[in-house]
């Protein structure tokens, strides 16, 4: 329906939502639409993105204004955000598409408006990029530092931040952990004072993936004296402030292609309408969010573990010692056939998490669970299958080494795994009373 030149279609979003489709490939929610969205958006990792990657992870960055651009233009950094006046989409399936597009294709924020399980089918086609730090990068700006501007933001703060982040022509970032405060949010020190109608921001922000690059940041500070879970709220601060100090670019052990900044704050002024919702709110809003950015960590990691695993099985097919391949040996073919079984109930954990959720249910345990079982099996899978490599397993030259280094932050960021298993034993009641 309604297609454009530049290789773009255009579909409504009325028409996605619909449909009770047939499950294909046991993927979540597999319906033609699902289908259509995830071959869309693999046209342009395979044209657009993973050609680069290479580069990208010897310089150890990648461009963010232009791959986010190109994937805001075809519709991939708003797929759950509002839609406004138009339930109208667009995705790049075509290159000889030039037909016009439709006058009432004028998105107010110009997101998709579909359900959470469309943002976990491109998670998980986004796993098809060659590297960990891309895709990393890509959740903080599609759905790590939006989710709170959207549901409580003013219709003039999401015009300003919102709608050009969605479009790809902002970078955003995400300020939360410190120095001395990863995981226990509640401690963060970095304080916003009130002083007529401006904030005054002090403090700092660390690990801050894309903070040499963005645009603006969706800060989390302490904006009043009190109890830690509600003395805190959200801001959108921009990045080119007076007192803003990108002091280091941090270097990492992987996710190279992504940079991530130590940044301080010193009396910086930001305007007091840029709160987002209402002041002494921001830790709850936060935590409002956490489920979704690790359901849509489990399902980038699923692609990767199945790459890695079909990559090691060409590898060990093809490689011989003492006479025969070494896929022939039973505690290899063994082992992969282990690993490839871990992942697929990796999987069903994260699509029965998301129908839940989906309809509304508290998915907090099985969220947890899922991101555990994600970091760990990361693990796992990467370690078993490179020792399969051999030396060339310890080389830069290959993927599983990539994925080595890359895979290893899943069982820290978003919550460590020991925190996951905090919140497991909270909802079956076995966590000791303090």
């Amino acid at each position: 329906m309604a297609l454009r030149g530049g290789g773009r279609w255009a579909l409504r979003a009325s028409a996605l939502r619909g449909g009770g489709g047939r499950r294909n490939g046991g993927r979540v929610a597999d319906t033609p639409q699902h289908g259509a969205l995830r071959a869309a958006l693999r046209k342009i990792i395979d044209k657009e993105i993973n050609p680069f990657v290479d580069k990208w992870e010897e310089e150890g960055q990648f461009p963010a204004h232009k791959v986010f651009k190109t994937l805001g233009q075809a519709g991939f950094l708003g797929v759950d955000k509002p839609t406004g006046d138009s339930g109208w989409f667009m995705c790049v399936l075509s290159n000889n598409c030039s037909l016009p597009l439709p006058t009432s294709f004028g998105r107010k924020y110009g997101g998709m408006g579909l359900d959470f399980s469309y943002s976990i089918a491109v998670a998980e086609e986004l796993g098809s990029i060659r590297c960990g730090g891309i895709p990393m990068a890509i959740g903080v700006q599609a759905g790590m530092a939006t989710p709170a501007l959207t549901r409580f933001g003013s219709d003039e703060l999401k015009k300003q931040f919102l709608t050009p982040t969605i479009s790809g022509d902002l970078v955003a970032c995400l300020g939360i952990s410190e120095a001395g405060a990863g995981s226990d949010v509640a401690s963060i020190k970095t304080t916003a004072v009130r002083k007529g109608d401006e904030y005054v921001i002090n403090g700092g922000k660390m690990w801050t993936t894309s903070g040499c690059q963005a645009d603006w940041m969706c800060l989390l500070a302490n904006t009043s004296e009190g109890h830690p879970h509600q003395n805190k709220s959200l801001i959108c601060l921009p990045m080119n402030l007076p007192g803003i100090h990108i002091t280091k670019k941090i270097d990492k052990l992987g996710m190279r292609s992504s940079d991530t900044a130590q940044i301080f704050f010193e009396d910086v002024r930001v305007p007091s309408k840029n709160l987002i919702g209402e002041e002494g709110m921001g830790f709850t809003y936060q935590m409002l969010q956490f489920q979704e950015e690790r359901l849509w960590g489990v399902a980038t990691v699923l692609t990767p573990l199945e790459t890695i695993i079909q990559e090691t099985i060409d590898y060990t097919r093809q490689r011989k010692a003492f006479d025969q391949s070494v896929l022939q040996n039973q505690v290899v073919h063994f082992r992969l056939a282990e690993l490839a079984t871990e992942v697929e109930l990796l999987r069903s954990l994260l699509y029965r998490t998301i129908a839940l959720y989906v309809e509304g249910n508290d998915v907090t345990k099985f969220a947890s669970m899922a991101k555990l079982k994600a970091g760990r099996l990361a693990r796992e899978v990467t370690d078993s299958c490179l020792q399969f490599w051999g030396g060339m397993g310890f080389t830069s030259e290959v993927l599983v080494s990539r994925f080595y280094r890359d895979l290893r932050l899943v069982s820290i960021g978003g919550g460590t795994d020991e925190t996951m298993l905090s919140m497991i034993c909270k909802y079956m009641e076995t966590l000791p009373r303090k």
